[in-house]
């Protein structure tokens, strides 16, 4: 281009500068860029800079959020987006129901003091796929979860059995009067099999209102994440046997790995645990 303009360059000019080394900049925006995309691959495709940022440092790399979000552009990748909320719950008008025991506060000081309960539905070729979850609020931990092609009581049921058994494996089960059980007035939230349930292992019902999404706002946070991190980017969905592998797969990343702002950017299982050490008192030994 300068030659055309009546300006020579030397050869060995022009050599010069094509052998000059990348400048420090490009090299670590380069190694960071590996480093994001690792991240970013390794956390379902769902992190924006934010978290892709907290992630990174946890991993030991400092860097500041500003490089992610100019990195993340230049790579052209972006943290998933939620979508509108849909309303599966049907009510029972002659069903008895519990007392809200809640109201709306979902701040617990321990483990197994409240779980929330709900379902939402995937759409699938061969029918639609209902997916119910129970949620511990101290945590945010999924603690049990079921998947059906119908939304009978037996699907909540499954989950609230999964919930106990996870639990109780783990070495910590609920304590007898302890728990609060919270879900909307589904019908199968207010089904006398359920109550009997929770009855028998020393579990408070308590129920919401129907279709308010503040009245069970974290467990419909829960789920705004599973339809947003999980099934909205791997659709089409074909049977009910995929749907629960996947769901089996998101979980075990939801709880051991993704990040929660809301406990600190942690996992919920790494917050119950340094929960249990901060807490346990320290053996007592004695000496003869």
């Amino acid at each position: 281009m300068l030659t055309e303009h009546g300006c020579s360059i030397a050869p060995s000019t022009y050599y010069a500068f094509n052998n000059l080394a990348a400048s420090a900049r490009s090299v670590r925006d380069a190694e960071l860029k590996d480093l994001i995309t690792a991240a970013y691959e390794d956390n379902f495709r769902v992190y924006g800079a934010r978290k892709i940022w907290r992630e990174l440092n946890r991993r030991g790399h400092t860097v500041a959020r500003c490089t992610i979000e100019r990195l993340m552009r230049e790579l052209g990748i972006t943290g998933a987006v939620r979508g509108k909320r849909v309303v599966t719950t049907v009510p029972d008008p002659s069903a008895a129901r519990a007392p809200d025991l809640v109201d709306r506060d979902f701040v617990a000081s321990a483990p197994n003091r409240c779980w929330v309960a709900d379902f939402t539905h995937v759409a699938a070729f061969a029918g639609v796929v209902y997916v119910a979850f129970v949620v511990d609020t101290f945590s945010r931990r999924i603690v049990g979860w079921s998947a059906a092609t119908t939304k009978r009581t037996r699907l909540v049921l499954d989950a609230l059995e999964m919930a106990l058994w996870q639990r109780d494996r783990d070495g910590y089960p609920p304590g007898r009067g302890e728990l609060i059980h919270h879900s909307d007035a589904g019908s199968q939230y207010t089904s006398f099999r359920l109550a009997e349930h929770l009855d028998a292992a020393g579990i408070a019902a308590s129920i919401g209102s129907v279709g308010d999404a503040y009245d069970n706002a974290l467990m419909e946070s829960t789920i705004g994440l599973f339809k947003t991190e999980l099934i909205k980017p791997r659709r089409p969905w074909r049977t009910l046997s995929q749907v629960e592998l996947a769901t089996a797969e998101w979980v075990d990343w939801y709880n051991h790995r993704r990040l929660h702002g809301e406990i600190g950017h942690v996992p919920p299982v790494e917050y119950e645990n340094t929960y249990r050490l901060t807490t346990a008192k320290p053996q007592v030994t004695t000496t003869s």
